[in-house]
Parts: C-alpha cells; structure tokens; sequence
C-alpha cells in the first residue's frame, strides 16, 4: 500500500512539476523578444492572423507566432486592424495583440464616432466636425446634394423621392442610424461617413422590412412619428402608448401639439433656450403645435433607436388623446382634456412637473 501511496505522490509531482514547467515556457514565449527598448514601425494589411503573426515574429516583435495566434483566438482578440504601427521590442505579445486589435497604434489614423440615438442631424454634424477635418457646413452640403441623395435612392429600398420634398430641413433626417462607428481617418470623405450609418440603418430595420412595406403608412410617415416618439418617451412601452395617442388624433383630426416638433421647427434643440412666442405660434413644415397642422411633420425630427421605429409600426390600440411625462420621465396617459389637466395640476402640486 506504501509503495502504491508514493507511486500516486511520484505522479503527482511529476504532473505538477510539468504543468509549472509548461506554464513557465508559456510565459517566457509570450514575453516580450528584449528587455532593450528597440521600436520599429510596421504596416500591418488587411488579412488573416497568420500573415500578422509572420510579420510580428519577422521583425523580432514577438518570440512565438503560433502562440500570438492561439493567444490571440482564445481570448476574442483576432479581429486586428489594419494600419501603421510603432511597436518596440520590449512589449510583450498580450500588449501588441491589445494594440493591435483596438487598432490604436501610435500611427493609426483610424477614428471612431458615436452618435446617439435621438440625435439630429445638427448634432451629427457637429459630431463630424469634432471628430474629423470638415466642417459643419460641409456636412449640410453634401446633405443637400441631389446626386448623393439620388443614389442613396437607387441603393437603398427605404430611401424614395419623398427626401427630396424641398421643405425639409435636412433630406437624410432620421436615416442615419445612431451607434458607434470606425473610419479610416479625420479625412474619411463626408459622403463615405453617411452612408456607412444609412447602410447600419439597413441592416437594423432588415427583420422588419415586410412591416414597414405592408403599413397603410408611407416609409417616410413611419420614420417621422418614429422619430418624435424617439425624444417623447424612453421605453419601448411608453413609445408604443405615445404612438397610439398620436395615431388616434390624426384620425380625429386633431393636432398632434407635440413640443419636440416646434423646437425642430424652429431650429432650436430642447435645453438649449426657451422659445420665443412667435417659434412657439409659427406654422411651418414641423410645428404640430399650430392649430391647422393636422398632420405628422413633412420628415423625421431626429434619428430613432429600432425601439421607436417599432412603436411607430406597432402603436398601442387605445383610446388615449393625451399624455404627460413627469419630471422622472414617468408618462401619463389621458382620455380627455380634462384628466390631462388634472394630471397636470397634480404634478405641479407634488413638484413632479418637467420644465425643459
């Protein structure tokens, strides 16, 4: 029994012995090649991770290619980008392959940009301008350019002629998909950068193409009341609700006296100042608060989330014509004038009331 109890110990050892031994070399070959700092500039192209793992290995960057590669699979790290880098000797092969596939080598001119769901276009375009080398105005010219518009027509199934309805403020309102997106450069053409978030808004509204093809709605009807209820509520519930009540005073003949429309109508982006009563009165393309606009806007206000671009396809079936949002963005549904006064009134009293 002693002699099987040492025997087990032996093997034991033995296997330890060799995974210490293992793990040891695993560490040393992911090691950087020298402690001596020597930095070199590399181009790394576009294709797969081996070609990366041979040039990394050829310069001296790394001291195993295939365990760069089995590293760099493992740990989802494969997706490298393609650029110019400035590397040294002395970083190790988790380093490279963290640089590598962030693609933020000291030479990389690749830049990202996000844009936020409910955004419009003046704040897409002052994203544009924070992030690359164009200007604003660049923007809202290549928005207003009948022959980028006419081909993003022809490419695109949800684009028709109705964008190029010359009262609208910005003719791509409300296709330009909020998310965050990779560009080559600060000097990515400005043409490039719109169709890649309208090529998103593509793939994202794809599962519901049948829907949206279907509805008694136009496309442009759909991504316009998406749009308002994209900045009315912030819930796929609440979204559906707000949709319904909007749905029901069109087809009583009511306006629709949403707030967000006549500050899109007046230029002017919610907190950034209160408006004038003449803005407020004014009867344009947008403002569904003038008393004879009773009908959705002549295009989207911003650019919604899917969420909203469901509501607006699936609007709650109800007999709502009112609703309120509280200081907490809580929203409150009403069947008549009265009980949204009174809802109204009882906020203010419990100090729930919103002010923009």
């Amino acid at each position: 029994m002693k002699i099987l109890q040492n025997i087990y110990l032996a093997i034991v050892i033995f296997v330890l012995s060799l995974f210490l031994f293992g793990y040891a070399l695993v560490c040393h070959e992911l090691s950087a090649p020298s402690g001596k700092v020597e930095e070199k500039t590399i181009e790394i192209k576009p294709g797969g991770i081996d070609s990366i793992a041979s040039t990394l290995y050829q310069e001296g960057l790394i001291r195993n290619r295939y365990l760069f590669i089995l590293y760099a699979k493992v740990f989802g790290k494969n997706n490298m980008k393609a650029a110019t880098y400035t590397l040294s000797t002395d970083m190790d092969t988790r380093e490279i392959i963290k640089i590598l596939s962030e693609g933020k080598g000291s030479n990389s001119k690749e830049i990202s940009i996000t844009f936020k769901e409910g955004w419009n276009v003046r704040r897409i375009a002052k994203a544009i301008e924070e992030n690359t080398n164009h200007t604003v105005d660049e923007v809202y010219n290549t928005l207003a350019d009948e022959d980028f518009l006419k081909r993003m027509i022809v490419k695109y199934w949800f684009l028709d002629d109705e964008i190029l309805n010359k009262e609208i403020y910005y003719p791509l309102e409300g296709y330009l998909s909020p998310d965050t997106y990779n560009y080559s450069s600060k000097d990515e053409d400005i043409e490039v950068i719109l169709e890649k978030m309208i090529a998103e808004t593509s793939k994202k509204i794809e599962s519901k193409k049948d829907e949206i093809t279907s509805s008694s709605k136009s496309i442009q009807e759909i991504f316009t009341l998406a749009s308002i209820v994209e900045l009315e509520g912030n819930t796929l519930e609440d979204r559906k609700g707000i949709a319904g009540v909007f749905q029901n005073r069109l087809l009583k003949g009511m306006n629709l006296g949403s707030d967000v429309t006549t500050y899109y109508g007046a230029r002017v982006d919610m907190g950034e100042r209160d408006l004038y009563a003449s803005e407020v009165n004014a009867c344009n393309s947008y403002n569904t608060r003038c008393p004879s606009f009773k009908r959705l806007p002549v295009s989207p206000i911003c650019n919604p989330s899917l969420d909203s671009i469901i509501a607006a396809l699936e609007p709650d079936d109800s007999e709502y014509l009112y609703f309120v949002a509280d200081k907490n963005m809580k929203i409150y549904f009403s069947k008549t004038l009265n009980e949204h006064n009174n809802k109204i009134r009882e906020l203010k009293e419990k100090n729930l009331w919103l002010e923009y």
